[in-house]
């Protein structure tokens, strides 16, 4: 229900952040912090705002100083604005000096400037007046001119109840396919029990190299000696996610037909990252003919099994699991922050091999959990575009 007296937008009025709301940022020293404290990150902050959970201070654990922070503050992440780490918190405590405490004033609700700020327009306008190539900055003073819509706090509240009412559809269907994801790893955990001790002891004597094809991928900037040559879609590390592929923005290289011979995919092939970051190592998933002609990049693996005794599905999830990555962070080239694994090294795989029987009812019921991730995923993106135009509407005085 509308709240009574409603204003129209054309009745509104626009003010600058730091005239209904405070920057906060009197600094704390790490030996004023007690022990136990809640400490908040920007890795405890989500993308949008979800807070993962605050870290307790251990005494002299902190070297610099901190934010404190309250249940009555927005924390707004100044770095990198385009992840939109914008949060209401419903603690007391102390975050990182990438995290500014915006306090609001007696005439502006909390989650209303919270959801003001989240929206898209607010983001893509605070990355713009960021400093900074590599790593943007917003400062405080740039935040503090942000020019904010001021409707009765009535009006506010009745508005951030809405947008509470939506987002928390949206928080149902994330919900819903993170358990999807655990259903999954529980079906595999039942059938196989854990990888990295295989204590249903699967014979484990065979490399990955003996039953599958590796290779690598194609090279940029590779000589062609005056070949034939034509454009074709390429897979970079980008694309390939863990058990998942991301092919938003797909580039395409220049190769003979030779090259396209040679490293086209084919259904059920598993591409695997040869790591940069740890957590990248052994990441992969199978290729299913999302495009019709794909070839990949020579950072990426194509391993093709050439045996039925192995499951592509299994072998992915074998790979990736933890017994993967054991293996790989035991065997990876490292140097500080980057890990990477070589051609070697992956044919040395140990795999396990349950029957075969037992691999094929896993894919089978990993596929009916893939159909219902596919089905919620399509509602939260309907959920999503319908909660942007919610915001939209909004703060334009149109609900």
């Amino acid at each position: 229900m509308k709240p009574n007296g409603r204003m129209t937008n054309g009745e509104w009025k626009s003010v600058a952040l730091d005239e209904v709301a405070t920057i906060e940022r009197e600094a704390i020293q790490p030996a004023a912090i007690g022990q136990g404290t809640p400490y908040l990150g920007l890795e405890h902050i989500e993308i949008g705002g979800k807070i993962l959970g605050a870290k307790s201070v251990d005494e002299g654990e902190l070297a610099s100083s901190k934010f404190k922070f309250t249940e009555r503050h927005v924390l707004y992440g100044k770095l990198r604005p385009y992840l939109a780490k914008i949060a209401c918190p419903d603690f007391s405590g102390i975050c990182s000096t990438d995290i500014l405490p915006i306090l609001p004033g007696p005439d502006l609700e909390r989650r209303f400037l919270c959801y003001f700020l989240r929206q898209p327009s607010m983001v893509d306008y605070a990355n713009s007046r960021a400093a900074g190539a590599n790593l943007p900055r917003l400062s405080p003073s740039a935040l503090s001119e942000f020019e904010i819509p001021l409707p009765p706090l009535v009006e506010q509240r009745w508005i951030a109840d809405v947008l509470d009412r939506g987002e928390a559809l949206r928080a149902k269907r994330r919900a819903a396919l993170v358990q999807l994801d655990s259903l999954a790893q529980s079906l595999f955990l039942d059938l196989f029990g854990d990888p990295a001790t295989n204590p249903k002891g699967w014979p484990e004597n065979t490399l990955l190299g003996e039953v599958a094809d590796i290779v690598s991928g194609i090279t940029k900037g590779r000589k062609l000696n005056g070949e034939k040559i034509r454009e074709v879609p390429y897979l970079a590390v980008a694309n390939v996610q863990d058990r998942a592929l991301n092919l938003a923005a797909i580039k395409s290289i220049e190769a003979t037909d030779k090259e396209i011979a040679r490293y086209r995919l084919l259904p059920n092939d598993l591409v695997l990252t040869e790591g940069g970051d740890p957590d990248k190592l052994g990441r992969g998933t199978l290729w299913n003919a999302q495009l019709s002609e794909c070839i990949h990049q020579n950072h990426i693996f194509r391993v093709r099994l050439t045996t039925d005794r192995v499951s592509p599905l299994f072998a992915n999830w074998l790979i990736s699991g933890p017994r993967g990555k054991r293996y790989f962070l035991k065997s990876a080239k490292q140097t500080t922050g980057i890990a990477s694994i070589n051609m070697t090294q992956l044919r040395g795989f140990p795999l396990l091999i349950p029957p075969i029987n037992l691999q094929r009812e896993f894919a089978r019921q990993v596929t009916a959990v893939e159909a219902l991730k596919t089905a919620h995923r399509a509602s939260l993106a309907e959920l999503d575009a319908l909660f942007a135009t919610l915001q939209h509407r909004a703060f334009r005085g149109e609900l």
